[in-house]
């Protein structure tokens, strides 16, 4: 297939307006169909591929969404580099809702996902010590502080197989591991992209305390229409830090996340 897109966004639906004179494409893949048609258009004078993980509809639960179709499909398009906004809860008071943080670091704790390209008969073992594209997260960074958003420079997120939120039990060994952020779907899709030798950056907007903070009976544990609610509201100055960073990009990579997988 013919180069189409340079630069992957993974999000909901609410960032099709994005793309000027998009066009859907269906993109056939070895595991199975992607969430959804892929968007692509023109977008700060780059080409870019939209998907939203869950479908248009919202039908793929984070622990039912076709990682490596959807990956591979961004592959097949082009994509070198992958934007991946998502909705996340905070495990300490001092990131709070409607900030965003540009994480850093990643702790799996699914269990039973496709998370792998590599299903032998050659055994390859691959680098993630850095699961996010260190060129990438500081056009992400430099493009926020530009839009005044309030920021947070790293973050550790906590990936939970859902589709239910958090014991208050396990809210509070994540908050006391000093981990920033919880999400189900940063993994494995941060890993897949790596081994497709792809950039891959994360922008979590934070949408709640997870299951609350302890000492302060006001704060609710999250609910699934709280998190919209709140996502909803911030829309705009995310899909503003989007467009910055992709017009920010630069054409060349500059990091190791292309050679990752030589086969790839």
């Amino acid at each position: 297939m013919a180069r189409q897109a340079e630069i992957g966004i993974f999000g909901g639906s609410g960032f099709y307006s994005l793309l000027e004179e998009k066009e859907e494409v269906w993109v056939e893949t070895p595991y199975g169909a992607p969430s959804e048609r892929i968007a692509l258009g023109e977008m700060g004078g780059k080409r870019v591929a939209f998907l939203p993980r869950h479908g248009k509809d919202h039908r793929f639960p984070p622990h039912m969404i076709p990682y490596r179709a959807n990956l591979w499909a961004m592959k097949q398009l082009g994509v070198t580099r992958i934007i991946a906004p998502c909705a996340a809860g905070s495990l300490q008071p001092h990131v709070q809702p409607g900030d965003f943080v540009i994480a850093d670091q990643l702790v799996d704790r699914t269990s039973g996902r496709r998370d792998t390209f590599l299903d032998g008969p050659n055994t390859t073992h691959i680098t993630f010590a850095d699961p996010y594209c260190a060129e990438m997260r500081q056009v992400i960074i430099k493009a926020a502080q530009d839009l005044q958003l309030v920021t947070h420079k790293t973050g550790t997120v906590v990936v939970i197989q859902g589709p239910r939120f958090s014991t208050r039990a396990e809210s509070r060994w994540f908050h006391n591991m000093g981990w920033e952020v919880i999400n189900m779907t940063q993994y494995p899709e941060c890993v897949l992209a790596r081994e497709l030798n792809m950039c891959y950056a994360n922008i979590s907007l934070i949408t709640d305390y997870d299951a609350g903070l302890e000492g302060r009976a006001d704060i609710a544990p999250v609910s699934h229409e709280a998190v919209l609610e709140v996502f909803s509201s911030n829309i705009e100055r995310l899909r503003d830090l989007l467009a910055a960073v992709v017009q920010a990009m630069p054409v060349d990579r500059h990091c190791d996340c292309g050679q990752a997988v030589p086969e790839f």
